[in-house]
């Protein structure tokens, strides 16, 4: 996996498009359509990344589903925040994104599911493909793209007044996905299962999702999630605001979970990225130049052997 941002020699950028007014719609109402159509990007721009090392991951990948970014540019107004971000995320892989705070990580990873056209003012310029389609392309649905990539913020958010079967429970309602009662107990056990939660609160699922302690809310949040079998699973720093055991619990989870599905996670903690990432992308960004992939690899390569001294630099803790 590698990216030439970084690098001279590019093809003229594509024009940004403006995708404010449709995310206006779209935040109002899941299924609007009128959003952002954005421009074709050569294929000759796109940069492969090489197989990975095997395991679980590759042995059911033909069940899963990668995620690709091509000359992906972002701007909030005039102010361009990404740079032509070209990265390939492997299916069945925990992809990490690491990068000093306001170098455009979670911007990235919100243009991921389209919720970057949500923020009035917003454009961006580029593709995100999935199955080797552009989600933002003309006529696909916004709810249908979070539907099956998923997203776990920073802090949790469950529902806090509502029980905990209903919180993973709402996932499939939001979604506009209807089952019998007995298909949705099934899953409800199961999301809470795949997320690590089940044995802790198989016996109290009345529970309000408010009563549970901060990393179980996380993983509740996750269960929340894998309720409507997402593709992709984007998580943004969903750690940072945990103690050290429940931050261990999640990271459990993530481990748990790869294989299944796709994992992105954007974290601040170097340690967290090695644990549990295979692929490793470093976001940098100056104060006259936007966030762009200075380097991207296996996250052993990245760590223990960096191409660029500014990732040695970083991943050793000598700035950011």
């Amino acid at each position: 996996m590698t990216d030439t941002s970084a690098a001279g020699g590019h093809a003229p950028e594509a024009q940004p498009v403006p995708v404010g007014a449709g995310a206006r719609a779209s935040a109002t109402d899941p299924d609007a359509t009128d959003t952002a159509v954005l421009p074709r990007v050569p294929p000759s721009e796109a940069v492969s990344a090489p197989a990975g090392s095997g395991g679980p991951a590759e042995a059911a990948a033909s069940d899963l589903h990668g995620i690709e970014s091509r000359a992906v540019s972002a701007w909030f107004g005039d102010h361009k925040v990404l740079d032509r971000v070209s990265l390939r995320m492997q299916a069945g892989q925990v992809t990490a994104l690491i990068g000093p705070s306001g170098c455009g990580k979670s911007t990235y990873l919100r243009i991921l599911n389209r919720m970057h056209e949500m923020v009035r003012g917003a454009s961006l310029a580029g593709e995100v493909l999935l199955e080797g389609a552009d989600i933002y392309a003309s006529g696909r649905r916004p709810a249908d793209v979070r539907r099956r990539i998923g997203m776990v913020f920073q802090r949790p958010n469950p529902f806090p007044g509502m029980s905990l079967y209903d919180n993973v429970a709402s996932g499939l309602k939001l979604a506009g996905i209807k089952v019998s009662r007995d298909h949705r107990d099934h899953l409800v056990e199961t999301s809470l299962i795949r997320a690590g939660l089940w044995n802790e609160v198989r016996n109290r699922l009345s529970t309000p999702g408010g009563a549970l302690s901060g990393g179980q809310q996380q993983r509740l949040c996750i269960a929340r999630s894998l309720a409507v079998s997402p593709d992709v699973l984007l998580m943004d720093e969903p750690c940072s605001a945990l103690d050290p055991t429940s931050t261990r619990r999640v990271e459990e989870t993530i481990a748990e979970l790869r294989g299944r599905l796709t994992i992105v996670i954007v974290t601040h903690n170097m340690q967290q990225a090695q644990r549990v990432s295979q692929s490793c992308a470093f976001f940098l960004a100056t104060h006259d130049t936007p966030g762009r992939i200075v380097e991207a690899g296996d996250t052993e390569q990245v760590f223990g052997d960096p191409v660029d001294s500014r990732t040695a630099d970083y991943v050793n803790g000598r700035f950011g």
